[in-house]
């Protein structure tokens, strides 16, 4: 195998927003730092493409808000290009032809939600700060590497001391919701505050994105509170759209990354993690190439991570047994649409875009949500998913043509796994299905369909690599976080062989684009070297 003339301090498995990330603070740090992408662009699941002359697509992931706003400051992000746009509003259409529209403005929520019930108007307050408040406590969890509950280590010991003297600060009230919606179901924890289904249904719709759960489901809560937790420009449980969607913002990362120092070459596909004596010393290429490096960092799920990148015999058996039983069950798809106009809501006809800057829940009951469940536990789509949608274009205009839109459709639920099927014969009857489903609330939807998209959770883990199409790189599952993110012993960005550490989403803090993972991997790695980030 020829040899590239080149080594590196540190090589980096993957150009998704992780690996970006992580390798932007190496270089940072002064390592001499190499990512490779197997595609010819970076971005993984975040990434923008023109699939219909003039129309730009977020192919799969779609919004911000998760991202870790250290990352902004310390990776100077605006200075390359960082713009996310608000998304203003969240609209959640009816049956009846009426609708839930919640915007930026509090008083006018509180007046919208007074149509629907007095009682659940009055409660949202307090629902909104029991909810800060937890969010207010998890929240430096995700920015700290995790103590490792297998190690009698003192460091290790100390960290266990200061995560149970943070718990023990809160008040009980603050202790007791965060367990609730850590081990149970957003539907139980609404029905304490809420009567109005619709109400309901556009917060409970928070707890099933990307998951294998319904609502009544133990674990959506812990869903819910997780996508909780962003912001947009200091504004709690904001959300937005990079200029130019997520394929923008990692573009930005790539920037970010070569102006730090940091090397990036696509159409570069790693075969495996070379390793002498239990020591990582390079990556081999599939194209025969090895390159040479003493840190070699793994955004790959941690499937490929432990089971493909490296031979399993060199790990210990128990860790195997972890990530082989890890849960992944991917349930969703992207249908993503371009439009010839504006889609019509006759209801709110006279308001024009106003009412698309932002989300589109299209899920008006805990029953429907609960409903569209049922078919993925048996095996099969939903024939009634629930959507999260967004016409993007009334946010970016450079998304589509003068006149024209893009709208980008998240679909819950459809299992990897279909009984009786597979995806690439039902494809396009998901296709169909959404349509149906959109052409349900807003009548006439069909005639300005021009271009249609359709991507499964097969096709999610043929182009992105995440395993079974798992958005997260993992499901969000109690026994999958924190002390167990990706395997007891092993959450805090090493692995059993030295010099080989990973990344991904499938570590703590988890998915969506957050770029903690990246940046707490840094922190560990950089502290191993006796570096400063």
């Amino acid at each position: 195998m020829s040899k590239q003339q080149s080594e590196y301090d540190a090589v980096v498995i993957g150009g998704g927003h992780n690996g970006l990330i992580n390798g932007a603070y190496l270089a940072k740090a002064g390592l001499r730092t190499l990512i490779l992408e197997r595609h010819d662009i970076v971005g993984g699941a975040a990434i923008t493409e023109e699939l219909h002359p003039g129309f730009q697509f977020t192919t799969f992931s779609y919004a911000l808000s998760q991202l870790r706003p250290q990352i902004v400051q310390e990776l100077e992000l605006v200075k390359y290009g960082f713009m996310p746009l608000l998304m203003e509003s969240n609209l959640t259409p009816m049956d009846n032809g009426d609708y839930l529209l919640l915007g930026q403005d509090e008083q006018e929520n509180i007046a919208e939600i007074r149509r629907h019930s007095k009682h659940d108007a009055d409660a949202f307050e307090q629902f909104s700060y029991d909810v800060a408040m937890v969010v207010q406590a998890v929240r430096p969890l995700l920015d700290s590497i995790p103590p490792d509950i297998t190690s009698t280590e003192p460091e290790e010991l100390l960290r266990m001391a200061a995560l149970a003297q943070h718990v023990r600060s809160l008040p009980p009230r603050v202790v007791h919701n965060g367990m609730r919606l850590l081990t149970g179901s957003v539907a139980d924890f609404l029905d304490d505050y809420f009567q109005s289904e619709i109400l309901k249904a556009a917060i409970a719709s928070a707890g099933i994105i990307g998951s294998k759960v319904g609502p009544r489901s133990q674990g959506s809560g812990l869903v819910m509170l997780y996508m909780s937790i962003g912001e947009h420009d200091g504004d709690q449980g904001a959300w937005s759209f990079h200029k130019g969607g997520t394929g923008g913002f990692t573009q930005v990362l790539a920037r970010a990354a070569v102006g730090f120092g940091a090397e990036i070459s696509t159409g570069t596909d790693v075969s495996h993690v070379i390793t002498s004596n239990g020591k990582t010393t390079g990556v081999a290429l599939k194209d025969g190439r090895e390159i040479d490096a003493d840190v070699v960092v793994s955004s790959l799920d941690p499937r490929r991570t432990f089971l493909q990148l490296v031979e399993p015999r060199e790990l210990p058996t128990e860790l195997v047994d972890s990530i082989e039983r890890m849960r992944f069950q991917g349930t969703s798809s992207k249908v993503n649409f371009a439009l010839d106009g504006l889609p019509n809501y006759p209801a709110l006809a006279d308001r024009g875009e106003d009412p698309f800057r932002g989300f589109i829940n299209m899920g008006p009951t805990i029953d429907y949500l609960e409903r569209a469940f049922d078919d993925a536990k048996y095996g099969w789509f939903s024939q009634h998913p629930y959507l999260d949608a967004c016409v993007q274009s009334t946010i970016d205009r450079d998304m589509a043509p003068p006149g024209k839109h893009v709208m980008s459709n998240f679909v819950q639920y459809t299992p990897y796994e279909l009984n009786g099927s597979d995806w690439d014969t039902e494809r396009e009857s998901l296709g169909d299905t959404v349509q149906a489903t959109i052409e349900r609330f807003f009548p006439g939807f069909g005639e300005l369909v021009l271009h249609r998209e359709v991507v499964t959770p097969l096709d999610i883990e043929r182009t992105t690599g995440l395993t079974e199409g798992n958005i997260y790189g993992g499901e969000f599952l109690g026994p999958q976080m924190f002390f167990f993110r990706p395997a007891p012993g092993w959450n805090q960005y090493r692995t059993p062989i030295s010099g080989y550490y990973q990344c991904g989403s499938g570590t703590h803090p988890g998915g969506c684009v957050m770029g903690g993972p990246a940046r707490l991997a840094a922190t560990q790695i950089l502290g191993d070297l006796k570096m400063s980030p």
